[in-house]
């Protein structure tokens, strides 16, 4: 077998592997959601996803290893449908964070509620994905509103400030669903508005981007 070859069969190994991964973690992503962490055993995990437990071990180490594994690629998920789009004016770009964040919401619930209310009671490693999703939210606001990443300690506070209200908000639109996303969305961004106008006049280097 030639060199080539070798690294043809080593690739497809590889891409069968992380096709498996993000399989058993689409499975956990569900029993998560109905069923509590404490309730649910390795055997229960391999069972509903027809694989033998020593797989799971394999891929995650254990239990905790496999739940953080789901809770980081809720992260990752958040993040890239909240992502900024840099061909939209700073404000479309601004709306266009606050959309993806609530799509996200709407269709990932239980993933959502875990990233946002630490999941297991307290746990350290869940409270740091939290803090990751809240630094990189306010990475794309800072580059969606002003086009900057480093942001003054006022206008970081300001914007946590909003951020804290945007997860209490959207924790209770989908537990209630009685409003439309778009209704929620122009709440969040007109609260934001509000926000970046305190924030600019504070903050003379953080002017707040036009509207429409």
């Amino acid at each position: 077998m030639t060199k080539t070859q070798q690294r043809g069969r080593s690739a497809c190994a590889t891409d069968r592997s992380q096709a498996r991964r993000r399989d058993l973690i689409a499975v956990g992503r569900k029993l998560f959601a109905d069923t509590s962490y404490d309730a649910l055993s390795m055997d229960d995990i391999a069972r509903h996803a027809g694989v033998a437990k020593g797989l799971i071990y394999y891929y995650f180490t254990n239990k905790r290893g496999y739940y953080l594994a789901i809770i980081e690629d809720a992260v990752a998920q958040l993040a890239e449908r909240a992502g900024a789009s840099p061909d939209l004016p700073p404000y479309e770009r601004v709306r266009h964070t606050v959309d993806g964040y609530l799509r996200y919401a709407q269709h990932h619930q239980a993933a959502y509620r875990t990233i946002v209310t630490g999941g297991v009671g307290f746990d350290a490693e869940v409270q740091a994905l939290r803090d990751a999703v809240r630094a990189r939210m306010l990475t794309t606001l800072a580059r969606g509103a002003w086009g900057r990443d480093d942001l003054p300690c006022l206008a970081r506070t300001a914007l946590i400030g909003w951020l804290s209200g945007v997860e209490g908000v959207t924790l209770h639109w989908i537990e209630e669903q009685r409003l439309p996303r778009e209704t929620v969305c122009d709440l969040l961004v007109r609260g934001l508005e509000d926000t970046l106008r305190l924030i600019a006049e504070h903050e003379p280097d953080c002017p707040a981007p036009p509207v429409g």
